[in-house]
């Protein structure tokens, strides 16, 4: 038997032989780290009997496809902990999720929060008593007859549903057995780093005429350091939650009287409005003109549009005049019918339009989360009419417009995916090649790397994702480039060619924020509240020692407003510690201004920045001639 390992090289064995002795014979260290081996590209545990000739790859445990296996296998050891601690509980399912994993039980009495303690406790013991985890197989009849003898009903209604004569594989570690396809770490000593997290309803089987049954959440990893590493994360993450920062900094706020329909605060007005002013500056800039179209419009366009058929369970629907309207999930056939609306030349290519549109998109209530997930938002649109021969440089121009906002103005870096085309998607094959391989083409004339996306475009077009990374190292997926040949053609639109004939102008859909409100909440995760002078919503805050120099601090408030900068004066009879520490550490005002009888005599000012514990003492004409340049926008080269 000849096995081809993943450097080439070729191993010989004269009998069948497990994958562990297999990885053993190349070395002690590489049998000890390895939860699974691929066999011709299937995983298979480590316990499986190899008799041929095949490609062998082993899975270390700290990978991305050994982590998944521990979570996996981290899941079937708590539900052994849980039924080992209550005994009367019924288990359902239990897979593995990002970072961790989940089960859900439907336990005698509900579990409380005070339980995770003693069940992970157990996990722990169970994870010291170095179970083998073996794999075994059952026929369908077989094993509705054992679970049954178990008072399993959960696990006998998922394998009546499936069909008979199948061989079923499960997982046996001890007094506990799972059906599962695995694979599963070879023992329960593999699965160290853990931690069980919260408590959560589920209805069984995701449908809400079931039972509520109750979930237990947990992380899992490959070793402790990487567990600690991702609890301090979660840590600072909590720190950065947009939710509690946007209430604190008195930026936003959700109300229950419109669940996903965020109200935004006078700061945070300040801030949206920002902006959208670098926004507008910017697209004028790179040639783009704006428009307005309206919120709710006739069915018959969402049905030509095809989101009437293939998003119509995200639209909110009205009914005027008897007639069906839609409020608009997306501003694209809006767009279209702008162009529509005169007639068009090829000198008038490219026509680059923007609009910031108010849509409004169904959400589950369980998926609504702060500015995060909502069910309205303005979406930064802008729709590119162009020739056939324009797409390279159109798409060049919007990733080089990207670019300069998230490396240039915001710092942050980014990846790119290539999304292709959806089970769901309007159009001829040919149609998608060419939109595809335009988009592509384009990224490889830039030398950009990206990564394919399988079946994750738009229905109408693929697109190119652009995710960025932000301060504590998550990934946000915020711009997108779709390249669109079908609602052009939907929708007849056309322009006179040289030629003197009509021909069908392609189109690009994109976004740069995506969805402002998202944006916003990312922003205040990544600054952590702390946002750059620029941006803040009260960039500098006066703060007085003294009655006797109010009049001083207001003159200069004024100057400061005159000068187009977002000013406030703490004139409060507190003493200039409290202001201080609510100024910097509450409010996080970049730039705070300590106005005491020096400084109102000499007409000075005492400079204190966020974060920092100096003080400087500027001249007053010195100060105004600096904090201009430090409010406007740093552009990275």
């Amino acid at each position: 038997m000849k096995i081809e390992l993943m450097d080439g090289s070729v191993k010989e064995f004269e009998n069948a032989e497990n994958m562990f002795v297999i990885a053993k014979s190349i070395s002690n260290s590489l049998a000890k780290k390895s939860v699974a081996a691929k066999v011709d590209g299937e995983l298979k545990d480590m316990s499986y009997v190899l008799d041929r000739d095949a490609k062998v790859e082993f899975v270390p445990i700290d990978s991305e496809e050994g982590e998944h296996i521990v979570r996996h296998s981290a899941a079937h050891l708590m539900a052994q902990a849980v039924i080992r601690l209550f005994p009367k509980t019924k288990v359902t399912i239990g897979p593995a999720i990002e970072n961790g994993f989940y089960y859900d039980f439907d336990p005698e009495v509900q579990f409380v929060p005070e339980d995770l303690e003693k069940i992970e406790a157990e996990m722990k013991k169970i994870s010291k008593e170095d179970i083998k985890i073996e794999r075994l197989e059952m026929s369908r009849e077989d094993a509705i007859k054992h679970f049954e003898a178990l008072g399993e009903n959960y696990k006998v209604e998922i394998i009546k549903d499936i069909a008979q004569g199948e061989m079923l594989s499960f997982y046996k570690q001890g007094d506990f057995m799972d059906l599962c396809r695995g694979p599963h770490v070879p023992s329960t000593s593999y699965i160290k780093a853990f931690k069980l997290k919260s408590l959560a309803g589920a209805y069984w089987r995701g449908d809400s005429n079931n039972k509520m049954l109750q979930r237990i959440y947990g992380l899992a990893f490959a070793d402790e350091k990487r567990l600690k590493d991702y609890l301090k994360f979660l840590e600072e993450a909590e720190k950065r939650d947009h939710r509690r920062l946007g209430k604190e900094l008195e930026l936003f706020f959700v109300s229950e009287y419109g669940p996903g329909f965020p109200f935004f605060m006078p700061k945070g007005m300040v801030l949206k409005n920002t902006l959208i002013d670098l926004w507008r500056k910017e697209h004028r800039k790179a040639g783009y003109v704006e428009i307005q179209t309206p919120t709710i419009l006739n069915r018959e366009l969402w049905e030509t549009s095809g989101h009437w058929f293939n998003y119509r369970e995200n639209m909110y629907t009205t009914s005027i005049d008897e007639t069906d309207f839609a409020i608009k999930p997306m501003n694209c056939p809006g767009g279209i019918l702008n162009y529509k609306n005169k007639i068009h030349s090829y000198k008038d290519l490219p026509e680059r339009v923007g609009e910031l549109g108010h849509v409004h998109r169904h959400e589950f209530s369980g998926a609504l989360h702060g500015l995060m997930r909502v069910r309205a938002f303005t979406q930064d649109d802008a729709h590119i009419f162009m020739t056939p021969e324009q797409i390279e440089e159109e798409i060049i121009g919007v990733t080089e417009l990207i670019d300069k906002f998230y490396k240039g103005i915001f710092g942050f870096n980014y990846t790119i995916e290539l999304s292709t085309k959806p089970e769901k998607a309007i159009g001829s094959q040919e149609i998608w090649d060419r939109a595809e391989a335009g988009l592509e083409g384009a990224l490889k004339k830039m030398g950009r790397e990206y990564k394919i996306n399988p079946g994750d475009g738009a229905f109408y077009g693929p697109k190119l994702d652009f995710k960025i990374k932000d301060a504590i190292g998550r990934t946000w997926q915020c711009g997108t480039i779709q390249l669109d040949f079908n609602l052009p053609e939907r929708f007849d639109i056309n322009y006179i060619g040289e030629d003197g004939e009509k021909h069908r102008p392609v189109m690009i859909h994109r976004v740069i924020y995506g969805s402002i409100e998202r944006f916003i909440g990312i922003l205040i995760e990544h600054y952590a509240g702390a946002f750059p002078m620029w941006l803040a919503p009260t960039q500098i805050k006066l703060l007085t020692i003294n009655e006797d120099v109010v009049p001083y601090a207001k003159e200069l408030q004024q100057i400061l407003e005159d000068m187009d900068l977002r000013v406030e004066l703490d004139d409060r009879a507190e003493s200039i510690g409290y202001k201080i520490r609510e100024a910097n550490g509450k409010y996080k005002i970049p730039m705070q201004l300590i106005i005491g009888k020096n400084e109102a005599e000499n007409r000075e000012v005492n400079v204190r920045r966020f974060g920092s514990n100096e003080q400087v003492s500027m001249k007053l004409d010195d100060f105004l001639k600096y904090v201009v340049e430090e409010a406007k926008i740093k552009i990275n080269k």
